[in-house]
């Protein structure tokens, strides 16, 4: 079981006190997560990437196991913690501004 933690706006869209726990086939890669996640969560469609390019949208990052996932393929497996349910990926808002 995978366990991802959200945004607080995206936990409030999908009506989660805290971390979402999914069932995800091997390989368990960015990709599979997140259709897996919009599957349970038809909401979050174009809210984490572009429905149409399946590009993680600019202002998201991913992390596990104290990396930054986000510019890895999405087809890449994620760390063993994150696909045996020790370690929660996390989706984050990024930050930007002057």
């Amino acid at each position: 079981m995978i366990r991802i933690i959200l945004p607080t706006h995206l936990r409030t869209l999908v009506h989660v006190d805290s971390e979402v726990h999914l069932d995800v086939a091997e390989p368990v890669t960015q990709r599979a997560v997140l259709d897996a996640l919009e599957t349970r969560y038809p909401m979050l469609r174009g809210t984490i990437r572009d429905q149409v390019t399946q590009q993680r949208r600019a202002f998201v990052r991913f992390f596990a196991c104290e990396q930054d996932l986000s510019h890895e393929p999405p087809d890449a497996p994620l760390p063993d913690a994150v696909a045996t349910g020790t370690e929660p990926l996390l989706v984050v808002g990024a930050m930007a501004g002057g």
